[in-house]
Protein backbone atom coordinates (compact mmCIF):
# COMPACT_ATOMS: atom_id res chain seq x y z
CA UNK A 1 0.00 0.00 0.00
CA UNK A 2 1.44 3.27 -1.38
CA UNK A 3 2.30 5.22 2.04
CA UNK A 4 0.39 8.25 1.02
CA UNK A 5 -3.04 6.33 0.44
CA UNK A 6 -5.32 6.34 3.51
CA UNK A 7 -7.59 4.13 5.03
CA UNK A 8 -10.95 5.22 5.71
CA UNK A 9 -13.52 3.76 8.35
CA UNK A 10 -16.84 5.07 6.83
CA UNK A 11 -19.78 3.13 9.10
CA UNK A 12 -21.78 4.59 11.28
CA UNK A 13 -20.93 4.43 15.06
CA UNK A 14 -21.71 0.92 16.80
CA UNK A 15 -21.03 -0.84 13.77
CA UNK A 16 -17.42 -2.36 15.15
CA UNK A 17 -15.63 0.79 14.56
CA UNK A 18 -13.51 0.37 17.80
CA UNK A 19 -12.59 -2.85 16.72
CA UNK A 20 -11.75 -1.93 13.64
CA UNK A 21 -9.28 1.04 14.86
CA UNK A 22 -7.70 -1.26 17.19
CA UNK A 23 -7.49 -3.74 13.82
CA UNK A 24 -5.72 -1.44 11.73
CA UNK A 25 -3.55 0.01 14.83
CA UNK A 26 -1.97 -4.13 15.06
CA UNK A 27 -1.20 -3.73 10.76
CA UNK A 28 1.25 -0.48 11.99
CA UNK A 29 -1.23 2.48 10.95
CA UNK A 30 -1.54 5.41 13.06
CA UNK A 31 -5.53 6.12 13.84
CA UNK A 32 -7.73 8.32 14.74
CA UNK A 33 -10.93 6.51 16.27
CA UNK A 34 -13.47 9.10 16.01
CA UNK A 35 -13.49 13.21 16.92
CA UNK A 36 -15.75 14.01 19.87
CA UNK A 37 -17.51 17.11 18.98
CA UNK A 38 -18.83 19.25 22.20
CA UNK A 39 -18.53 16.85 24.34
CA UNK A 40 -15.92 15.72 27.12
CA UNK A 41 -12.19 15.54 25.93
CA UNK A 42 -13.42 16.89 22.37
CA UNK A 43 -13.24 19.45 20.19
CA UNK A 44 -15.44 22.97 20.16
CA UNK A 45 -17.92 23.84 17.30
CA UNK A 46 -20.26 26.58 17.49
CA UNK A 47 -23.91 25.07 16.69
CA UNK A 48 -25.51 23.74 14.79
CA UNK A 49 -23.08 21.78 13.60
CA UNK A 50 -22.39 21.87 9.46
CA UNK A 51 -20.29 20.18 7.26
CA UNK A 52 -18.82 23.08 6.83
CA UNK A 53 -17.74 23.50 10.00
CA UNK A 54 -16.50 20.16 10.71
CA UNK A 55 -14.60 19.55 7.89
CA UNK A 56 -11.36 21.61 8.01
CA UNK A 57 -11.36 19.91 11.33
CA UNK A 58 -11.50 16.31 10.17
CA UNK A 59 -8.96 17.17 7.17
CA UNK A 60 -6.53 18.37 9.60
CA UNK A 61 -6.91 15.33 11.07
CA UNK A 62 -6.18 12.73 8.38
CA UNK A 63 -3.17 14.76 7.42
CA UNK A 64 -2.03 13.36 10.69
CA UNK A 65 -2.16 9.73 10.23
CA UNK A 66 -3.01 6.49 8.35
CA UNK A 67 -6.37 6.12 8.74
CA UNK A 68 -9.72 7.23 10.59
CA UNK A 69 -13.22 5.92 11.14
CA UNK A 70 -16.01 6.82 13.11
CA UNK A 71 -17.78 10.01 13.68
CA UNK A 72 -17.62 12.20 11.58
CA UNK A 73 -15.45 10.65 8.98
CA UNK A 74 -18.64 8.16 7.69
CA UNK A 75 -20.64 11.46 6.55
CA UNK A 76 -17.15 12.55 4.76
CA UNK A 77 -16.56 10.34 2.31
CA UNK A 78 -17.25 12.60 -0.82
CA UNK A 79 -15.28 14.74 0.50
CA UNK A 80 -12.61 12.72 1.62
CA UNK A 81 -12.22 10.66 -1.65
CA UNK A 82 -11.84 14.16 -3.68
CA UNK A 83 -8.94 14.99 -0.83
CA UNK A 84 -6.99 11.62 -0.98
CA UNK A 85 -7.54 10.01 -4.26
CA UNK A 86 -6.89 6.31 -4.35
CA UNK A 87 -7.16 5.76 -0.97
CA UNK A 88 -9.30 2.86 0.84
CA UNK A 89 -12.71 2.84 2.21
CA UNK A 90 -14.05 0.45 5.01
CA UNK A 91 -18.17 0.89 5.35
CA UNK A 92 -18.42 -1.44 8.54
CA UNK A 93 -22.12 -2.55 9.01
CA UNK A 94 -24.44 -4.56 11.40
CA UNK A 95 -27.63 -5.91 11.10
CA UNK A 96 -30.51 -2.26 11.27
CA UNK A 97 -32.20 -3.72 14.59
CA UNK A 98 -29.38 -4.58 16.41
CA UNK A 99 -27.59 -1.61 15.61
CA UNK A 100 -30.53 0.26 16.47
CA UNK A 101 -30.73 -1.17 19.76
CA UNK A 102 -26.82 -0.43 20.22
CA UNK A 103 -27.26 3.13 19.88
CA UNK A 104 -30.26 2.81 22.25
CA UNK A 105 -28.10 1.63 24.76
CA UNK A 106 -25.24 3.84 23.92
CA UNK A 107 -27.36 7.43 23.44
CA UNK A 108 -30.88 7.03 24.99
CA UNK A 109 -31.98 10.40 25.64
CA UNK A 110 -28.64 12.07 25.63
CA UNK A 111 -28.81 15.53 23.50
CA UNK A 112 -26.02 15.87 21.04
CA UNK A 113 -24.85 18.39 18.79
CA UNK A 114 -22.92 15.45 16.94
CA UNK A 115 -26.21 13.52 16.92
CA UNK A 116 -28.35 16.53 15.46
CA UNK A 117 -26.36 16.94 12.52
CA UNK A 118 -26.06 13.23 11.50
CA UNK A 119 -29.49 12.35 12.12
CA UNK A 120 -31.57 15.57 12.09
CA UNK A 121 -32.49 15.06 15.80
CA UNK A 122 -30.66 15.36 18.85
CA UNK A 123 -30.88 12.44 20.50
CA UNK A 124 -32.33 8.49 19.95
CA UNK A 125 -34.92 7.66 22.17
CA UNK A 126 -38.37 8.37 20.36
CA UNK A 127 -36.63 8.97 17.07
CA UNK A 128 -35.47 5.32 16.72
CA UNK A 129 -37.32 5.27 13.10
CA UNK A 130 -35.52 8.04 11.74
CA UNK A 131 -31.87 6.71 13.15
CA UNK A 132 -32.63 3.64 11.56
CA UNK A 133 -33.30 5.76 8.31
CA UNK A 134 -30.65 7.36 8.09
CA UNK A 135 -28.31 4.67 8.87
CA UNK A 136 -29.66 2.31 5.70
CA UNK A 137 -29.43 5.64 3.63
CA UNK A 138 -25.87 6.27 4.50
CA UNK A 139 -24.66 2.76 3.32
CA UNK A 140 -26.94 2.73 0.53
CA UNK A 141 -25.48 5.58 -0.58
CA UNK A 142 -21.58 4.61 0.17
CA UNK A 143 -22.70 1.26 -2.01
CA UNK A 144 -23.79 3.57 -4.62
CA UNK A 145 -20.96 5.55 -4.74
CA UNK A 146 -18.64 3.07 -5.10
CA UNK A 147 -20.48 0.87 -7.21
CA UNK A 148 -18.26 1.32 -10.09
CA UNK A 149 -15.05 1.16 -8.06
CA UNK A 150 -15.10 -1.95 -5.93
CA UNK A 151 -11.30 -2.48 -5.31
CA UNK A 152 -12.10 0.93 -3.46
CA UNK A 153 -14.87 -0.09 -0.63
CA UNK A 154 -14.61 -3.43 1.57
CA UNK A 155 -18.17 -3.75 3.23
CA UNK A 156 -17.23 -5.73 6.10
CA UNK A 157 -19.60 -7.32 9.01
CA UNK A 158 -17.37 -7.85 12.16
CA UNK A 159 -19.88 -9.16 14.50
CA UNK A 160 -20.75 -12.15 11.77
CA UNK A 161 -17.14 -12.86 12.39
CA UNK A 162 -15.35 -11.49 9.70
CA UNK A 163 -11.98 -10.55 10.40
CA UNK A 164 -8.25 -10.80 9.20
CA UNK A 165 -8.76 -12.88 6.12
CA UNK A 166 -11.06 -9.96 4.58
CA UNK A 167 -9.86 -6.81 5.25
CA UNK A 168 -5.98 -8.02 4.89
CA UNK A 169 -6.97 -8.91 1.65
CA UNK A 170 -8.26 -6.27 0.66
CA UNK A 171 -5.50 -3.90 2.20
CA UNK A 172 -2.96 -6.36 0.96
CA UNK A 173 -1.44 -6.62 4.15
CA UNK A 174 -0.17 -10.20 5.91
CA UNK A 175 -2.52 -11.42 8.55
CA UNK A 176 -1.24 -10.66 11.76
CA UNK A 177 -0.65 -13.37 14.10
CA UNK A 178 -2.77 -11.98 16.82
CA UNK A 179 -6.28 -12.59 17.42
CA UNK A 180 -8.94 -10.23 15.79
CA UNK A 181 -9.98 -7.62 18.39
CA UNK A 182 -13.46 -7.24 19.44
CA UNK A 183 -13.22 -3.79 21.68
CA UNK A 184 -16.15 -1.86 22.98
CA UNK A 185 -18.67 -4.61 23.23
CA UNK A 186 -21.77 -4.38 25.06
CA UNK A 187 -20.11 -7.10 27.33
CA UNK A 188 -17.17 -4.95 27.86
CA UNK A 189 -18.64 -2.38 28.62
CA UNK A 190 -21.19 -3.88 31.48
CA UNK A 191 -17.87 -5.81 33.07
CA UNK A 192 -16.52 -2.62 33.56
CA UNK A 193 -19.76 -0.60 35.15
CA UNK A 194 -19.54 -3.50 37.29
CA UNK A 195 -15.60 -3.76 38.14
CA UNK A 196 -15.05 -3.60 42.19
CA UNK A 197 -13.11 -0.57 41.53
CA UNK A 198 -15.89 1.44 39.64
CA UNK A 199 -18.03 0.66 42.32
CA UNK A 200 -15.36 1.27 44.83
CA UNK A 201 -15.01 4.89 42.83
CA UNK A 202 -19.20 5.31 42.65
CA UNK A 203 -19.12 4.96 46.82
CA UNK A 204 -15.87 7.20 47.23
CA UNK A 205 -17.43 9.94 44.97
CA UNK A 206 -20.73 9.30 46.93
CA UNK A 207 -19.69 9.93 50.14
CA UNK A 208 -18.17 13.51 49.43
CA UNK A 209 -20.93 14.62 48.41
Amino acid sequence: MPVSQKIFGIGFHKTGTSSLAQALRLLGCRVVHGIVINGPKGVTIEPPVTMEKVLPLALAYVREVDAVCDNPFPLLYRELDAEFPHSKFILTTREPREWLESIQRHFGKRDSDALQWIYGVSHVSGNEARCLQIYSAHNAAVRAYFAKRPNDLLEIDLAKGEGWSRLCTFLDRPIPSAAFPHDNTAEERERKRNSPWRRFKQRFRGALR
